[in-house]
């Protein structure tokens, strides 16, 4: 069992091109920022992921929690405290 609650961490995000939040709770849950603005955007946020998405000549889109970039984080902390065990 983890010795800590909840950790949290600032990636940038090449697959919204921003900046998420990811926090990754001792039982695996995890919530991230850009999951909660870029997976069902609002008008204003589907409107800033195509224009970022022009001027860098892809689509971009928020894949959903199940993407490498929160489950690599959060694989690798579980692991951490597993070894540390």
């Amino acid at each position: 069992m983890a010795n800590w609650q909840i950790t949290t961490t600032t990636i940038y995000c090449d697959a919204i091109d921003d900046e998420a939040t990811l926090m990754i709770y001792a039982d695996g849950t995890l919530k991230c920022t850009g999951y909660t603005k870029y997976f069902n955007p609002d008008r204003d946020a589907s409107k800033l992921l195509k224009q970022k998405g022009k001027a860098s000549n892809r689509v971009l889109g928020c894949s959903g929690l199940e993407c490498q970039r929160v489950t690599g984080y959060r694989d690798k902390l579980l692991a951490e405290d597993s070894a540390s065990s």
